[in-house]
């Protein structure tokens, strides 16, 4: 009888340890919805002739409120999603072109660095903003922007 009260001890513990390790580990994750993002980008396409020069952006549709599509080099692109991973319900992110740095003016004042992958300068925000994979054909000059 010892044992099975042992047993039904342990097992409610590791149950209690697994919750709380559950619960902590959506706190370390932002609240961003996933979407499908699938896009495709013809650069010569003269809504995006500020993409031709690196350091500079443009603002696409897609993920959950805006992408902002920012050309790094000369063969690479960041896509980041304008949704402000502090409060996802409020903040929507914009550029300062003097600093390369996406704000949330609405909501938090998080700031968020275009030239180090989204990452948090300032702010409340405790996460970066969320990026999608960006492949880049030099020869079509199509960019492909998927999750």
């Amino acid at each position: 009888m010892n044992h099975f009260r042992l047993l039904i001890k342990s097992s409610i513990l590791i149950l209690s340890l697994f919750s709380v390790l559950v619960l902590s580990c959506d706190k370390n994750q932002s609240q961003i919805p996933n979407v499908y993002v699938d896009i495709y980008i013809d650069l010569t396409d003269p809504l995006y002739s500020d993409l031709q020069v690196p350091g500079n952006f443009v603002y696409i549709t897609g993920g959950v409120n805006g992408i902002i599509l920012y050309r790094s080099s000369s063969d690479e692109f960041n896509a980041f999603e304008r949704t402000c991973p502090y409060d996802p319900d409020c903040g929507k992110v914009t550029v300062d072109e003097s600093s390369y740095t996406a704000i949330d003016t609405v909501c938090c004042g998080s700031e968020f660095s275009l030239l180090m992958d989204g990452t948090v300068t300032k702010g409340p925000s405790q996460f970066p903003l969320k990026s999608y994979q960006c492949s880049y054909d030099l020869n079509s000059n199509i960019l492909h922007i998927t999750n």
